[in-house]
């Protein structure tokens, strides 16, 4: 009955006989290979060029949603214009007084690492007033400097 199952085996599956002592043994394949995975080639630069794809894929999606994400939290900050800085004072290495527009109120904040204090809020709005003590002209844009320092204003 052993027999018989044994035979049944494919080739590559049976038991190798013992060969004499002195004889030298013929090279065979190894009893446990399957047949189509030695002779199938070795997949060396196609399966790393799927690799890299995939890993271009992933990088790409991350950065197309960071940069959508951006975009969406950009619009929302645009679209809000009843808040502006107008102006602020540095008063130590991490310390500054900032002067806010909120709607038609104008507030002077403390700012320090970690906290916000609201120092004043004026009653009166004020306006930003140049060196001489006259109000001071809006500052120009940088296109507008370029132009006047290349002589084309």
């Amino acid at each position: 009955m052993i027999h018989a199952l044994v035979t049944a085996l494919p080739s590559t599956m049976r038991p190798v006989a013992a060969a004499p002592a002195g004889a030298a043994l013929a090279p065979q394949a190894h009893p446990f290979a399957a047949p189509e995975a030695l002779a199938a080639p070795v997949a060396g630069l196609s399966g790393l060029a799927e690799v890299t794809l995939a890993l271009a894929l992933v990088l790409g999606s991350i950065f197309a949603l960071a940069w959508l994400v951006r975009r969406v939290r950009g619009l929302e900050a645009r679209g809000a214009a009843a808040l502006d800085v107008l102006g602020e004072v540095r008063l130590g290495t991490k310390e500054r007084a900032v002067l806010i527009r909120v709607g038609a109120t104008q507030l002077l904040l403390g700012v320090a690492p970690g906290r916000v204090n609201t120092l004043h809020v004026l009653a009166q709005p004020v306006e930003a007033l140049g060196a001489s003590g006259t109000p001071a002209a809006p500052r120009p844009s940088f296109r507008e400097l370029l132009l006047r320092s290349l002589g084309k204003s």
